[in-house]
C-alpha cells in the first residue's frame, strides 16, 4: 500500500544510530530491518555510488515490509558522464535490474551535475521521455543555477509537467542562512540554490538539508508542514527525506518534523519509531 506521506533520511546504515534510532547492541546486519520499522522510505544514496547485484536487491525486499519504499537515486555513472541519451541503454538495465524491489519501489531520481545547463535540454527532454513512465516514476534535480531563473525554470517546469516527472525540492536554506557552517568538515558540501516548491507530478520530492541545531530548523520546518499539509489536502504524495551534516541527528530532526505535522493536524499514522519506543504497559495492581 503506498502511503499518502512518507518520511526517511538518506541512508541507513549508519552505526552512530545505534543507541538512538537503534537499540543498544543492534548489529550492522540488522540496519535496514530495524530502519524500515522506524521510517516510511530511505533516499537510497548507495546506488548514486554504487549499483547493487540481484541478491542484494532482494534481501533488502525481504527485509523490509511492504509499506517501505526504496527511492532510489540513479547511478553517477548514469548522470554524471556527460550527455543522458548515450547512457540511456545502461540507464534501462539498472531501472530493470532494480525490480527486484518489487512493491517496495518507489519512485526513482536523477541528480544531474551542476555543469548539466538549460542549453542541454534536448538531451534532458530526449532522456526523460524514454523513460518507462507507465511503469515507473520519477523525479529530477538539477544543480545548475540557470534552471532556476527564466525562461529556462518555466521551460523545465513545462517539460516535467507533460511527462509528469516531479521536480525534487531541494532545501538547503538553513545550512547556509543560519551564522555557523555546519558543513566545515563535510565531505561533500550541499549546492546554494534557490527554492522553488512547485509541484509536477502526483508526487513530491523533497529533500530538507536540516541543521545540527534542532532549534534552528524551526522557522523553515514551520513553513514546510504548511507547504506539505496543503499538497496532501490537495492529493499529492510526499517523500520527505531529512539530510544533515552531521548525521546523527538526521532522525531526531526528521521525527521532529513529523510531529510537527501531526500537530498541525495532518492525517498521518502513527510514526513506527514512537511506537516502537513506547514502553511496555505497566500491571495493575488490581489484575
Amino acid at each position: 500500500m503506498t502511503q499518502q506521506f512518507s518520511l526517511g533520511c538518506a541512508i541507513w546504515a549508519y552505526k552512530e544510530w545505534v543507541g538512538d534510532l537503534y537499540p543498544k547492541g543492534s548489529r550492522a546486519g540488522d540496519f535496514l530491518r530495524l530502519y524500515s520499522q522506524r521510517f516510511h522510505t530511505v533516499e537510497g544514496n548507495t546506488t548514486f555510488y554504487s549499483i547493487p547485484d540481484a541478491v542484494t536487491v532482494a534481501r533488502w525486499h525481504d527485509e523490509t515490509h511492504a509499506d517501505f519504499s526504496f527511492c532510489l537515486k540513479l547511478p553517477k555513472t548514469l548522470t554524471h558522464a556527460g550527455l543522458l541519451v548515450p547512457r540511456l541503454t545502461e540507464t534501462l538495465t539498472f531501472l530493470e535490474q532494480m525490480q527486484g524491489l518489487g512493491d517496495r519501489l518507489g519512485p526513482f531520481f536523477a541528480q544531474l551535475p551542476p555543469g548539466y545547463a538549460p542549453d542541454q535540454i534536448a538531451d534532458l527532454e530526449t532522456f526523460l521521455q524514454a523513460l518507462p513512465h507507465s511503469v515507473m516514476e520519477f523525479a529530477l534535480e538539477v544543480r545548475h543555477p540557470a534552471w532556476f531563473k527564466e525562461p529556462h525554470a518555466s521551460r523545465l517546469t513545462e517539460l516535467l509537467r507533460s511527462l509528469q516527472v516531479a521536480r525534487v525540492l531541494l532545501d538547503t536554506r538553513p545550512i547556509y542562512d543560519c551564522p555557523d557552517d555546519p558543513q566545515v568538515h563535510a565531505e561533500r558540501k550541499k549546492p546554494r540554490l534557490p527554492l522553488q516548491p512547485s509541484i509536477t507530478a502526483p508526487f513530491s520530492l523533497i529533500r530538507y538539508i536540516s541543521h545540527p541545531d534542532l532549534e534552528l530548523n524551526q522557522t523553515y520546518m514551520d513553513a514546510w508542514v504548511q507547504y506539505v499539509k496543503t499538497w496532501l489536502e490537495q492529493g499529492t504524495r510526499i517523500y520527505f527525506f531529512v539530510h544533515c551534516p552531521v548525521e546523527a541527528r538526521s532522525p531526531r530532526n526528521a521525527r521532529h518534523f513529523y510531529h510537527l505535522l501531526q500537530q498541525a493536524g495532518a492525517t498521518l499514522p502513527p510514526l513506527g519509531w514512537d511506537q516502537v519506543e513506547q514502553p511496555p504497559a505497566q500491571l495493575s495492581l488490581f489484575e
